[in-house]
Parts: structure tokens; sequence; C-alpha cells
């Protein structure tokens, strides 16, 4: 049997998970402003325009790579806080995903590009960031409400610490992210770490 062509090769649409990870690749590699259709295009041996014809514009293409990100973190932060351990050694988990790496962490330069157009977002898409955000947010909740349930925390209302903690974890986040001088991951882990001892974390014993 005669191959095909690269051409007709080239017709052949890969998984659009393939073309998610191409995406975040680039991004990780060379930032968010080497991401484009036609680069992304030669990544995965398609044209712009059929990635536009899958994606419509660039933004629902960042939007669906954050999903894809995403749901590949969801699946660690389960794993991570279904563990057999103490819920503070789980939340110290939990604030160890949610940070960035490092300046231009690939998934938080997808976040704040979102963000950054969410004003201008539609609902459709303004609802599917808020599903990103419920899902950090529940686990958070349910997390703090076990550990009081277990007097492992202080008594605080679980749905509110958690808006404040994630609060204070996005501020971080974005600095981190950013490179803000005087603002690394380590120095954010220690406020953080700071702020749940003094507030959540309950004396050790005697």
């Amino acid at each position: 049997m005669t191959p095909p062509s690269p051409a007709r090769r080239r017709n052949v649409a890969p998984p659009r998970e393939s073309v998610l990870a191409a995406a975040m690749a680039t991004i990780a590699e060379r930032g968010l402003d080497a991401l484009t259709m036609a680069g992304l295009g030669r990544e995965v041996g398609m044209s712009s325009g059929h990635l536009l014809y899958y994606f419509r514009t660039k933004d629902e293409l960042l939007l669906r790579t954050l999903e894809w990100s995403e749901s590949r973190l969801g699946t660690e932060r389960d794993a991570l806080l279904s563990r057999p351990v103490p819920a503070a050694e789980r939340l110290d988990a939990y604030v160890r995903l949610y940070l960035p790496a490092g300046p231009r962490d690939p998934h938080w330069s997808l976040w704040l590009e979102v963000w950054n157009h969410s004003p201008n977002a539609d609902d459709t898409a303004r609802a599917r960031q808020a599903a990103i955000e419920g899902a950090w947010h529940r686990d958070l909740v349910a997390l703090l409400a076990e550990g009081i349930s277990r007097e492992e925390f202080r008594k605080v209302d679980p749905d509110r610490y958690a808006t404040r903690l994630r609060a204070l974890l996005d501020g971080f986040s974005v600095h981190v992210a950013v490179g803000l001088p005087g603002t690394g991951r380590a120095r954010a882990l220690d406020h953080i770490g700071e702020f749940v001892a003094d507030s959540l974390l309950r004396p050790a014993a005697g």
C-alpha cells in the first residue's frame, strides 16, 4: 500500500489533547507570546485555518488548554488530598500544588491571560472559568471541614476561610508568576505557612 503523502497526512487532525499538549509545551518552552495559531499548526501538522475551525479564536484555545491543564492538576490534587495523613499535611500539599513553580510558570501564564480577557468574555466562557475556580474551592472547603471535625484545625467557617486563603494564594501566585522581585516561591510559602499557623492550626499540646 502506498503511504499517504505529507499533504494527505496534514489533513488528518491530531487528537485534540495532542493539540492542547503542544500548546502547553510551547508556552512552557518559549512563553505565551510565542503561541500563535500558525506556529501551533506547524507543531501539530495542521493549518491555522484548521485550528480556527476547531477552536474559533485564540482565546478559546487558551481556555481549552487551561481546562486541559486543570484536569491534570485535578487528578494530582485528588491523589494528594486522599492520602491517609493529617489534614495539615494535605493542606500544605494543596498550597504547594496551587502556587506556581516560578516565574513564567506555563499554567499560571495561561491563568493570567484568561483572567486578563475575562471582562470581555461571554457568559459561557466565564462559567467555565468559574467551574475551574469552584473545584479548587470545594476541595479546600472539604479539607478544612474534615480537619475541624477531627479537631486538627481551629473552629473556623470553612467556606469563608477557604475564600480568604485562596485570595492570599492568588495574590502570592501572581507575584511569583510575574517574577516580582523579593517574592519568590519559597518566600510565598513562608508567608502562607505563617498565616495558616496563626489562624488555623491548633497549638501543639504542652
